[in-house]
């Protein structure tokens, strides 16, 4: 930023040459032609300068930074998971106002670390959309913001590094005890994502109805909030299916 009496000495040296930009900021070694030609322009319009520069206007509004703070808040809280789906703001800008809005976050996950950056639910999610395979693990762990590898960890995590890594049945057709062995651990498979499916959403629904952090620990809540999240989830699974 320049002062007033280098604005001024800017103009002023501009008009003795004959209004030649190059000339003025050989001279002077300041500032850039646009910026030259913008202050010559306000010294014509107002016969002087003003004294400071007038500050810019916010490049997002205040509803934008609490719809992405929110985001930020209940997908896990991650940096580039909330980037992506947003499409705003930059990282730097982001992070700042994750800093200002939870001064207690020591650390912001920005996606491109390990697994242990990403909330319990998060992980679970990506899992559970893993064998959904509504698009490519590769495609998958980029919307999340980790490697590859990453989200076949969490798939170890949760389901056990013998569960296969995709619900698909192979083309070739096995004997038939194979076959056999093949439907159980495939029928296995279902319930233990089926499980995992539950377990994000009571998480979720608590987030988001409770306004509590469990870190993956349903057993904390009351039984008038187990209640509550039973009764928000009646549409979706049967009520033993919730029980805690």
């Amino acid at each position: 930023m320049h002062t007033y009496e280098e604005r001024m000495r800017a103009v002023e040296l501009y008009i003795q040459l004959g209004k030649r930009s190059r000339a003025t900021i050989r001279e002077l070694g300041y500032p850039t032609k646009n910026t030259l030609i913008g202050w010559y322009r306000e010294y014509v319009r107002r016969q002087d300068l003003p004294l400071g520069s007038a500050p810019r206007p916010p490049k997002f509004s205040e509803t934008q930074k609490q719809v992405a703070l929110e985001h930020y808040a209940s997908h896990g809280r991650c940096i580039s998971w909330t980037m992506r789906a947003l499409g705003y703001p930059g990282r730097a800008t982001l992070t700042a106002w994750v800093r200002e809005a939870f001064p207690e976050t020591r650390t912001v996950s920005t996606g491109t670390r390990g697994p242990g950056h990403h909330s319990s639910a998060a992980k679970q999610a990506a899992v559970v959309g893993l064998y959904c395979r509504e698009e490519s693990a590769e495609a998958l762990a980029k919307r999340v913001g980790v490697s590859r590898p990453t989200l076949y960890a969490w798939k170890n995590q949760f389901l056990g590094a013998k569960a296969p890594a995709t619900m698909r049945r192979k083309k070739s057709a096995p004997l038939d005890p194979e076959i056999e062995e093949l439907e159980r651990q495939r029928a296995a498979l279902q319930r233990d994502i089926r499980e995992l499916q539950i377990e994000h959403d009571l998480l979720k629904t608590a987030s988001e109805l409770i306004k509590k952090d469990l870190g993956g620990d349903l057993q904390s809540l009351s039984n008038r909030e187990k209640a509550m999240l039973i009764v928000a989830l009646k549409n979706q699974y049967r009520p033993s299916a919730l029980l805690m």
